[in-house]
């Protein structure tokens, strides 16, 4: 059987809303962040050594990246759905966006939240200074790369039902977690289609199982 390790408010949402639409069978091990750090438990390390989440197991394997499970779950669980196109087309957007999600939206995103927080934890007196020189990173590097990923995002959706094809398949599943945080957060009022994409997931059936199975999730 499948075992997902999830870690609460993280990319493994999106794993049992995928396990949850290709009604596989699997086991839930749960872990929850420090309180203090916000990261994963030390525990995680004994499933994985790099001690994140997601982690997919069984008696043969560990595989750890949200991507890589994607794909392994599909192929060998999919029984056709959630599978890859292919139509040729088709089956080029699905390698894009599946590989988009993490290596071009995820990154800057990443970046202006931990600089966010980083200039709130600069002593009193020099955080004029810290947001100076943050703020300046930010808005020569990563706001307009995040920027223009959401703007090919927003015109990708405008005119497809879903990221590769006419229906849902594991680029999708990758793309979840980036664009729901989005929302969540605020930030998607200048992108309606996004916001009716996840709005369109959110409302699916198995994805309010997952919901229901992974606990507290901050971005649903």
């Amino acid at each position: 059987m499948l075992t997902i390790h999830h870690l609460n408010n993280s990319r493994s949402q999106r794993l049992l809303w995928l396990l949850e639409e290709l009604n596989v069978e699997y086991k839930l091990e749960k872990y929850q962040r420090d309180a203090k750090t916000g990261l994963a438990p030390v525990e995680l390390k004994a499933v994985h050594p790099l001690g994140r989440s997601p982690v997919l197991t069984t008696e043969n394997v560990s595989l750890a990246e949200s991507g890589a499970i994607v794909e392994y779950v599909v192929r060998h669980y999919g029984n056709g759905a959630f599978a890859v196109p292919e139509e040729e087309s088709s089956y080029q957007q699905y390698l894009f966006w599946l590989h988009f999600a993490e290596g071009s939206l995820m990154p800057p995103r990443v970046a202006m939240l931990v600089f966010s927080k980083a200039k709130q934890k600069v002593p009193a007196l020099l955080r004029p200074l810290a947001k100076k020189i943050l703020d300046g990173i930010m808005d020569a590097y990563y706001k307009p790369n995040l920027i223009q990923s959401l703007k090919f995002t927003e015109s990708h959706l405008q005119n497809h039902a879903w990221f590769a094809g006419t229906e849902p398949t594991g680029a999708d599943v990758q793309m979840l977690f980036p664009l729901e945080t989005l929302v969540a957060m605020g930030q998607a009022d200048d992108y309606p289609a996004i916001k009716a994409w996840v709005k369109k997931i959110h409302d699916r059936p198995a994805y309010q199982r997952a919901l229901e199975k992974g606990g507290e999730y901050d971005y649903a």
